[in-house]
């Protein structure tokens, strides 16, 4: 009864995960989160006097896979896409670095680079601020370098965060680098494709079918709970009849 109770919190929650994946895989750069199961011996854990008997129950874990999306040609020159590791980094109204592989970029009225939430994109000299009556279209070269027709102001800022696991969710595709072992370095030959963005790592397919495994083993131990239910009660009313 613990065991299936424990399965149908477990696969409860795996389905809430798969929809998740499932919303946001059209959003650039978003990256999938899996589960994972713990196996354990059933049974009753050893008689504790001051504790009493706990059964052992088993959980669910989730973690993120960072695994590359496919790339896809945006033709949007603002708009740009790490080809392997790293990150860009940006930065919030509070001034708080955060770090994305969202690409969405473009110019706000200001003429600044921003992202699709207008969080300032970051380069090796600051934030990137153009001049909007500069002639010209905006550029991003392999290396990074981001420029308005002759007028260059430098290259994003890949950074690499070593363990990207360790990484904090800041919502948004957003991660922050709040563990104290981290250590976030700066690339200095990134690999950038300007006017395509990285798409998710998720495919709507797999998640359909995850889902429906994960329906079918939720029914499964639905109904071991029921019969487990059902066997418990006609126990009782044998085992509370004038004749037990």
């Amino acid at each position: 009864m613990y065991q299936a109770a424990a399965a149908l919190s477990a696969n409860a929650r795996w389905q809430e995960v798969i929809s998740e994946n499932l919303s946001a895989s059209s959003v650039p750069g978003f990256k999938r989160t899996e589960m994972s199961f713990a196996a354990f011996e059933s049974g009753l854990m050893p008689q504790d006097a001051a504790k009493g008997q706990k059964y052992i129950m088993p959980r669910a874990a989730t973690s993120t896979v960072f695994a590359q999306g496919p790339m896809q040609p945006s033709d949007v020159k603002t708009h740009a896409a790490i080809d392997g590791k790293g990150f860009f980094e940006v930065q919030l109204p509070s001034g708080e670095s955060v770090y994305t592989r969202d690409g969405s970029f473009s110019l706000n009225s200001n003429g600044q680079l921003v992202t699709k939430e207008g969080y300032a994109v970051l380069g090796d000299g600051g934030s990137f601020q153009f001049d909007r009556n500069t002639p010209g279209e905006i550029s991003i070269a392999k290396d990074g370098t981001v420029s308005k027709g002759a007028d260059s102001r430098g290259r994003l800022k890949v950074v690499d965060v070593g363990d990207p696991s360790m990484l904090t969710p800041a919502g948004g595709g957003y991660w922050k680098a709040s563990n104290a072992g981290m250590k976030v370095v700066d690339i200095a030959n990134p690999s950038v494709r300007g006017g395509m963005l990285e798409m998710a790592n998720t495919s709507a397919v797999g998640e359909m079918v995850s889902m429906i495994n994960a329906m079918r083993l939720f029914e499964a131990n639905q109904k071991v709970v029921h019969a487990q239910d059902e066997r418990m009660g006609k126990t009782i009313t044998e085992l509370g009849g004038p004749n037990s």
